[in-house]
Formats: C-alpha cells, structure tokens, sequence
C-alpha cells in the first residue's frame, strides 16, 4: 500500500496510526478458525475516528494461519 497524506474526514487533524487486523469469512473459515480476510486500519491520533480498508490475502498465508492457530 503507498502511503498517501491522510486527513481526518470528522476533526481535520493529520495525524494517524496505522495497524492491520485479520477476520474470518464464511462458514468453513469459521469452524476452522482461518482468518482469510485481511484489513488495513487507520485511526485519527487526536478523535480516534477509524477506518478500514480490505486488502488481499495469499493462499499461503491462510494455509499457514489455519497450522499456526
């Protein structure tokens, strides 16, 4: 992801943290525990206002979370 400048859209402050988050999705993922969804979150430092963004995940790396959980 290139980084881009990031304005807050509630409190118009500049600054931002940035952290990643994993999901699951659907059935079997579920029983399985696979967390095959995978987001960027971006959180204002001064509202806390957040946001997500969904990004791609390999094949690989589920087969190694389904392993490692």
């Amino acid at each position: 992801m290139e980084k881009q400048e990031y304005v807050c859209p509630k409190c118009g402050n500049k600054q931002y943290e940035v952290d990643e988050i994993r999901t699951t999705g659907g059935a079997l993922a579920k029983i399985f525990d696979v967390q095959n969804k995978k987001f960027t979150v971006i959180s204002c430092t001064h509202c806390g206002y957040t946001e997500l963004y969904k990004r791609t995940t390999s094949t690989f790396g589920n087969i190694v979370d389904f392993f490692t959980n």
